[in-house]
């Protein structure tokens, strides 16, 4: 099982950026999508930024041209930068990784932009 572990979370005030990284313990060429979920308290689970093959990325409305979701293959990683953060794009922001047959998560990274 590939293992994700994400980093880069922390406390920003509104208007700043980070850069949220997720490496992989395997390959990551092979999985037909990665992408970053986010999860608020008392909210559901929502999926941000998608990277589906060959080269297709998508994000939800509230993100579009905040969010920049990136990879680098010869590292097994792949980040999102966050930039013009808002109080509503705090929560747990976890990776993804996933095929038909296969999914991994990470742990989660917390995020969190005070007014």
């Amino acid at each position: 099982q590939v293992q994700l572990v994400e980093s880069g979370g922390g406390l920003v005030q509104t208007g700043g950026s980070l850069r949220l990284s997720c490496a992989a313990s395997a390959s990551i060429v092979h999985f037909d999508n990665m992408g970053w979920y986010r999860q608020a308290p008392g909210k559901q689970r929502e999926l941000v930024a998608v990277f589906t093959r060959p080269d297709l990325m998508s994000y939800i409305d509230s993100v579009e041209g905040r969010f920049t979701f990136s990879r680098d293959n010869a590292k097994n990683t792949v980040y999102l930068q966050m930039n013009s953060l808002k109080p509503e794009d705090s929560a747990v922001y976890y990776c993804c990784a996933w095929t038909l047959s296969y999914n991994s998560c990470g742990q989660g990274t917390q995020v969190t932009v005070s007014s």
